[in-house]
Parts: C-alpha cells; sequence; structure tokens
C-alpha cells in the first residue's frame, strides 16, 4: 500500500502540457507548438530553467525545461542530443525562447523532438521565465496542499466510518461523493462485489461490465483509476473510480485512500472477501424479492455480480434450514451457476440460472437432494418456483417461493412433502398464509382454539398440530412425539374436552385445522 509521503512525490497533482500553455503569462509569449503535438497531456510535475547542454542527468522526469538555447547554437550535433537527453530524463516538454540564439524554431531539434514524442514549443515573443516559473510552482504547491488535504479528509472521515462499525456500502458512498463518478469494487476475477454513485450511472458502468474492466484493466485512461485491494503480498480484489474527472493524481490519492480503508474495514471485520460477495448477491435478492426496484434496472447488477443472464431460464428458489455459505458450497461443487442471499434467519434466498436446453426440475431436484444429504440439525426445505426465461419475472418466482416455504413452517416433519416443495403441494396451507391478516380469519382461529389458547399448553397444541398434520394418523403422532398410544389417546382426550370438539368428525377436525393453521400463520 502506498504510504502518504510516496503518494505525495509519486502521485502529487500536475498541471499538463496543455494546460501551462494556455496560463494567460505563457500565452503573451505567443507560444506555438512545433513537434509532439499529440503529447501535450503529458504531466508537468515542475518547471527547471537550465541553459546547460548536459540538463537532462539534472532531471528525475516530469519537468518542463526552459531554455533560450544559448549554448546549443550553432551545433546540430548538440541540439539533437540535446533533446535526446531530455527524453531519455522522461522531461515532460521543452521550451525553447527565440531571440539571439535561435530567431525560428531550429530544425534538427523539432525533428528529433517529433522522433522522440517529446513536445517541443517555441515562444515567438520575449518572456520573463522567472514569471512562468513562479506561477507553475505556486499552482502545483496549491494543487499538492489541496490534493494532500483532501486525501487526509477522506481518510479521516473512512476511519470513523470504520470505527463506527458500518457497512462496506456506506464506506462506498462516501468515495463515490468525493470523487464525484461510479465507484465499483470487485474480486481479481472482476466480479463486483460493492458500487457507489448515481444509481443511472452505475447502471451505465455494469451494463457491459466485464468487457469494459479488462479493457480498463491494463490502463488508466478516461478516468478510470484503480487501486488495488490486498496485504500480506496478497491481492484479493480492486477498487476502480471510473470516469474519474478531476486530477489524475488526485484521483489516484482518492483511490488509494479508499483501498486502505477497504483493508481495514476487512481485517476489522474479521472476514475474507467473500462476505463481500455475500453481500452483494443478498442486496441483488433483496431488491429483486421487494420489487421496489423493477428487474430490468437489476440486470446489469445481477450480470456484474458473475450472473449469466443471456438466453438463461432463471429458477427462483428458497431454503430454510441451511445456512447460506452451505447453499453456495453445494452449487459450486454441482457447478450450478448462481447467487445465494439470507433473506432472514434460516431463510435463504437462491437464484439459479440454466442453460434453456437444461432441465431445471431435475438439477432442481438433484441440488435438494445433494443438500439434504449434508448435515445439519434441522431438516431442509427447498421450496421453488417455476422457472421463468424472462428476468422481469424473477421477483414474482422469488416472492413465490418465499411463500411457499413459509406456509409449511414448522410442520415440514409431519409433512409428507416432496424434495421440492412448490405452490401446487400446499394448498390450504398456502391459502391460509395469504389470508392470516384478515381480521376476520384471526378472529375465527381465536374463537376455534379459545379452549387450548386461554390457557396455552404447548404440548397439547403441538401434539394437535401433528396429528391433523398428519391427516388424523394416530400411529404416525404417536412415533413422531415418542409417547405410546394411551399417552397419545389421554392427550387426544385432553384437547378435545378443552375445545369442546369431536376430531373424530371430519366437519369438526377440519374446522380446528383450519382455525390452527391460520394460527400458526399469524405467529410467523
Amino acid at each position: 500500500m502506498t504510504t502518504a509521503s510516496e503518494s505525495w512525490e509519486t502521485s502529487a497533482p500536475a498541471l499538463s502540457v496543455r494546460q501551462v500553455l494556455a496560463l494567460e503569462r505563457v500565452l503573451a509569449g505567443e507560444p506555438e507548438v512545433v513537434a509532439g503535438a499529440d503529447r501535450l497531456d503529458r504531466p508537468v510535475r515542475w518547471v527547471h530553467v537550465a541553459e546547460a547542454a548536459d540538463v537532462g542527468v539534472m532531471l528525475s522526469g516530469g519537468e518542463m525545461v526552459l531554455t533560450t538555447g544559448v549554448l546549443l547554437a550553432g551545433d546540430e550535433g548538440r541540439q539533437a542530443e540535446y533533446v535526446r537527453s531530455l527524453h531519455r530524463a522522461e522531461a515532460a516538454a521543452v521550451v525553447l525562447g527565440l531571440g539571439r540564439a535561435f530567431p525560428s524554431p531550429p530544425d534538427a531539434m523539432r525533428r528529433v523532438a517529433e522522433r522522440c514524442g517529446l513536445p517541443l514549443v517555441v515562444l515567438h515573443r520575449p518572456f520573463p521565465f522567472a514569471q512562468l516559473t513562479e506561477e507553475v510552482q505556486s499552482r502545483l504547491v496549491r494543487r499538492k496542499f489541496a490534493a494532500v488535504s483532501l486525501s487526509e479528509a477522506v481518510r479521516g472521515e473512512l476511519t470513523a466510518l470504520i470505527t463506527a462499525g458500518a457497512p462496506l456500502q456506506r464506506l462506498l458512498d462516501e468515495v463515490a461523493r468525493h470523487s464525484g463518478c461510479p465507484v465499483v469494487v470487485t474480486n481479481l476475477a472482476h466480479r463486483v462485489l460493492g458500487t457507489a454513485g448515481e444509481r443511472p450511472a452505475v447502471d451505465d458502468v455494469l451494463r457491459d461490465w466485464e468487457r469494459i474492466a479488462r479493457q480498463a484493466g491494463g490502463t488508466e485512461g478516461d478516468g478510470w483509476i484503480r487501486a488495488e485491494l490486498g496485504g500480506r503480498g496478497e491481492r484479493w480484489g480492486r477498487i476502480v473510480l471510473c470516469g474519474y474527472r478531476g486530477d489524475r493524481a488526485t484521483g489516484r490519492l482518492l483511490a488509494d485512500r479508499a483501498a486502505e480503508a477497504l483493508v481495514l474495514h476487512r481485517m476489522l471485520g474479521g472476514g475474507a472477501a467473500r462476505s463481500w460477495e455475500e453481500q452483494s448477491a443478498q442486496s441483488l435478492l433483496t431488491d429483486l424479492v421487494s420489487g421496489i426496484v423493477p428487474a430490468r434496472q437489476l440486470l446489469p447488477r445481477a450480470r456484474a455480480a458473475g450472473l449469466p443472464v443471456n438466453r438463461r431460464a432463471f429458477v427462483p428458489l428458497v431454503v430454510r434450514g441451511r445456512e447460506a455459505h452451505r447453499l453456495d458450497r453445494v452449487l459450486r461443487l454441482l457447478g450450478l451457476p448462481g447467487v445465494v442471499a439470507e433473506l432472514a434467519d434460516a431463510v435463504t434466498a437462491v437464484l439459479l440460472s440454466l442453460a434453456r436446453d437444461q432441465d431445471a426440475e431435475a438439477l432442481t431436484a438433484h441440488f435438494a437432494a445433494r443438500l439434504r444429504s449434508e448435515p445439519g440439525a434441522a431438516p431442509v426445505v427447498v421450496a421453488a418456483a417455476d422457472a421463468r426465461t424472462a428476468f422481469d419475472d424473477v421477483p414474482a418466482g422469488l416472492r413465490e417461493a418465499r411463500h411457499v416455504v413459509d406456509a409449511v413452517a414448522g410442520s415440514a416433519a409431519a409433512l409428507d412433502l416432496p424434495a421440492v416443495v412448490r405452490l401446487r403441494d400446499v394448498h390450504l396451507r398456502g391459502l391460509i398464509r395469504l389470508l392470516r391478516d384478515d381480521p376476520q380469519v384471526q378472529s375465527f382461529a381465536e374463537r376455534e382454539l379459545d379452549g387450548l389458547l386461554r390457557e396455552p399448553d404447548e404440548d397439547l397444541l403441538s401434539v394437535l398440530r401433528t396429528y391433523l398434520a398428519t391427516g388424523r394418523n394416530k400411529s404416525r403422532t404417536a412415533q413422531l412425539h415418542h409417547v405410546s398410544r394411551p399417552a397419545l389417546y389421554r392427550r387426544l382426550e385432553a384437547i378435545q374436552a378443552r375445545l369442546g370438539v369431536d376430531l373424530d368428525d371430519f366437519e369438526q377436525a377440519a374446522s380446528v385445522h383450519i382455525a390452527l393453521l391460520a394460527h400458526d400463520a399469524q405467529q410467523q
């Protein structure tokens, strides 16, 4: 990681050759670019007045050299070598004041400068070099001070956010505010882990992210400024300022400060970069489930997160009983492309992206079977909606799968569920789930179960729930509750007495069953 002192020396804000030539004092000298006109955006780190023929040995790179050429007049060989020495020293440009030594631009210097790509500027009117030196140096110092002040301010603000326990997104929002451009954090495979900035601008960047990210990987043109993320000799990601319009060196400092903060955030969080991928997936799937953001607007984020989206079939799943990291591991083991995110405690959304000629139902069943073979204390329920070929239909599918998994919550062990539960499998339970907030349904449930709810007995409620879920199968109920048949009969008799019903009567049992389903749905 670049230190602050190194940043001052190697990334100090500079004026370009073009900007120097546009200064009012320089324009008074009637400057003319006679060579290297395509290199005028080179940064000028300093201005140096020198008449020595071997001035190149005194330079460290990035200087604009001012000279009258008095020691070069009449010797084309020395003129050519002078330009070559400046080129070797990586000077930004050379400015030659025309006058007694050179009344017109010297051809030897112009030819070599053009060949080397070194901007050669001549001044047609007498010009005090001291004024130009003073003007440029003062501007550079002011820029350096402003850039380092900004750098330290950003460092302080980001450190304060980290200390306060702010999430990654809050840090990125702060970086985007200072940079005024989209900010993207990726892993080394260019998969997007986080973004910030104005949403339309971010979407424009993400729309074709993989291509432009790889193009920008080797250069920092057009305002793309990168800083590597990592430590102890290992890189694990990068932060990119996309289209930064300010001074490049200032942007470089800003990117470095942001990278330092992100590395610190990761270290203090005790996690790996993988947790950022989980946050990215959670943000994407949460937005899809909520429906607040139209799915088509989320498509660039999905693509940038590594989800294949072109000519695909999307299978929305919701799983209860397994942690998100286990689901992600199973996806990778099976080679299934998808994103995983926890929606609530032990409730995880999965969005599979399959080729349209693949058997979505068979692959979903295979995924569910593999999950069930994973060691875990809780039974696993996999709910799925039918595959969607249009990304716009994915949010409805995720909400349907969530509804299905919630409909069987708490009764999975007692129900004879298929490996993958769908809307058609939840029947009455699904309808009651949809109607659970209706006041009349709530009143009905309270009235039917009053005898058990007035003086709650969780054991009797649990036995009743299992008995009705198994279709009033006494043997199965006794087995699931680990009690003898006589003990079960006594509990059933107590339930019937407290409710004032005959559970052998189908209509009365159905009424109690509906009431219990409604009561359980309201508790979730």
